[in-house]
């Protein structure tokens, strides 16, 4: 059986992220969005140690479909350099994986033909 993978992302808003999410969603491409708001960040941009609010994506799908929500986050970033990373996952529940399966597997089969 196919594996999952989460894909972990970061946003500067709650609204941009629930916008993102909801369309990951709905196009079937992951099962499931977790949308973790109140995370901060420090980070170099640019030459300038930066400090930001950010709100944490992590992404349930498919691992044939990673590519593909990539690009949509891509797609959908206000940010110049999203930080958008595949993790795989070592270890699930069997029956958590059949869900996360049959969830992405219109986006799966619309990708196949």
């Amino acid at each position: 059986m196919e594996r999952a993978v989460f894909v972990y992302t970061t946003y500067p808003s709650l609204v941009e992220a629930e916008g993102a999410g909801r369309a990951l969603v709905e196009r079937h491409l992951c099962a499931c969005v977790n949308i973790l708001p109140g995370m901060i960040s420090h980070y170099w941009w640019e030459g300038v140690l930066e400090r930001g609010e950010e709100v944490v994506m992590i992404i349930k799908t498919r691992a044939s479909l990673a590519d593909r929500v990539r690009g949509e986050v891509k797609k959908r970033h206000s940010y110049q350099t999203p930080a958008i990373l595949v993790i795989p996952i070592e270890s699930v529940e069997e029956n958590y994986l059949a869900w996360i399966m049959a969830e992405t597997e219109p986006a799966a089969q619309e990708g196949a033909g």
